[in-house]
């Protein structure tokens, strides 16, 4: 979920130029928009970061943010006057409130996105927000556990997230977010009271019954029990969207099947090798193709009844 590897993606890429999603954006929007200001919030999982197609429109280029996003999707389908996209990579709950410094790489200026929260005004009708992955470490954990070496010669990394009777540390982790999730969509309220708040989830991108090692270098039994993470990840925050006042919608159940373990064209979410069928070329590991972005922005349109 920390798009790391992408300022070397960077370094290799020039600024490509915005394309036309083939998703939910190329719908025509509808006579007399029922919103008018809509405001993305999150992570790269809502930036759909990318190394092809980067808009820097709304956000530095370091942020990664890619010209297909769900929110650049449903902000063309729902016709909206007003539209801001703060989502960017490596993004946690604090960035809501402070700049993120995305660094720099070489032929690549990244700079610094102002905090999220500073897209929010008392007009806005519409905020989607991603986020929460980052801030239980999941995708690091992720990278983490990357091994070389198969079963008979490497140790589970789970075992490093068992504590001393038992418990599962990373369990701890993603449920010690969910006031911080919490926490953001009272700032959100509090900033744009009158606006539909929508928390989106993650994609089903780790399979939570079966790896693909080597195919992803991670064991089997290690890849298994970070979908599991992933699906506590979603569950605390369709928890805390209801005790937060806002909309839960699901991508997971509906990405079923299309996990990274899939071949080109039927996963909607990257392994490690950095090459994507979707857009053909580099990507960001760990993370939704341009598939999995028109899966986001459809799921969120069917929310809001698009």
């Amino acid at each position: 979920m920390k798009p790391r590897l992408l300022l070397i993606a960077l370094a290799l890429t020039l600024l490509a130029t915005p394309a036309a999603s083939a998703g939910a954006a190329n719908q025509a929007p509808r006579t007399g928009p029922r919103f008018r200001e809509y405001v993305a919030l999150g992570d790269s999982w809502s930036a759909d970061a990318t190394v092809l197609g980067i808009d820097h429109t709304y956000a530095p280029a370091g942020c990664g943010q890619s010209s297909w996003n769900y929110p650049k999707q449903v902000a063309a389908r729902l016709g909206v006057q007003t539209f801001r996209d703060a989502t960017c990579g490596g993004a946690t709950t604090a960035e809501m409130t402070a700049p993120q410094n995305v660094g720099s790489a070489p032929l690549v200026e990244q700079g610094v996105n102002p905090p999220q929260f500073d897209r929010l005004t008392p007009t806005t009708d519409l905020v989607t927000v991603g986020i929460g992955g980052n801030d239980a470490e999941l995708g690091s954990a992720v990278l983490g556990c990357i091994t070389p070496l198969p079963a008979l010669l490497s140790a589970p990394c789970r075992t490093r997230f068992a504590g001393p009777d038992g418990e599962d540390l990373m369990s701890q982790r993603i449920a010690a977010s969910k006031p911080r999730i919490t926490r953001v969509l009272e700032g959100i309220h509090q900033r744009s009271p009158r606006a539909t708040v929508l928390v989106v989830d993650y994609l089903a991108g780790i399979a939570a019954d079966r790896g693909c090692y080597p195919q992803v270098p991670i064991l089997d039994q290690d890849l298994t029990w970070l979908g599991a993470r992933l699906r506590d990840l979603n569950s605390m925050l369709a928890s805390a969207a209801a005790e937060g006042g806002a909309r839960f919608v699901g991508t997971y159940r509906g990405s079923l099947g299309h996990d990274m373990c899939k071949p080109a064209g039927t996963r909607w979410v990257e392994g490690l090798l950095p090459m994507s069928s979707n857009p053909p070329g580099p990507a960001v590991p760990f993370h939704p193709n341009r598939f999995g972005a028109d899966h986001q922005a459809a799921t969120v349109l069917a929310e809001l009844g698009s």
